[in-house]
């Protein structure tokens, strides 16, 4: 029987799921992203896997490591220019975000730890450089 809450299964498994929860206490570090459980694919906030076609997703927590794959930086809607990177997770999945540091010392292949699960402006996750390259004369 279907109810507006949630199914039966999800309910009892929301007990053991909080802790996983990004709304939850553990906001900061707290990614979660799916996996289907028929060919493996990881997948960021999706209802369908986009390789088999499966509804048969689990929830995974993703440790928050990843490497910019590409950055762009925008001047529209905010007073000051900012950056959005499309990161690509250690867990193969590719998720879009904002890296905090300069946007023009944003490049590919920076590696990055997620700093919040969700920017409460935009929604996205937020970034941080993990380290600083050494470009010189760039």
């Amino acid at each position: 029987m279907y109810h507006h809450s949630g199914s039966v299964a999800q309910q009892t498994a929301g007990s053991v799921t909080g802790i996983l929860d990004p709304r939850g206490k553990d906001r900061v570090q707290a990614m979660l992203f799916q996996r289907c459980t028929w060919c493996g694919t990881a997948m960021y906030r999706r209802l369908l896997c986009p390789v088999c076609q499966g509804s048969d997703l689990r929830t995974e927590r993703s440790e928050g490591l990843g490497t910019v794959r590409h950055s762009t930086v925008l001047h529209r809607n905010t007073p000051a220019a900012r950056s959005v990177s499309l990161i690509e997770m250690a867990e193969g999945f590719v998720v879009r975000g904002r890296v905090i540091g300069p946007p023009i010392g944003i490049h590919g292949g920076d590696r990055v730890r997620l700093s919040t699960a969700e920017d409460p402006v935009r929604g996205e996750p937020v970034f941080q450089l993990v380290d600083e390259p050494f470009r010189a004369w760039t």
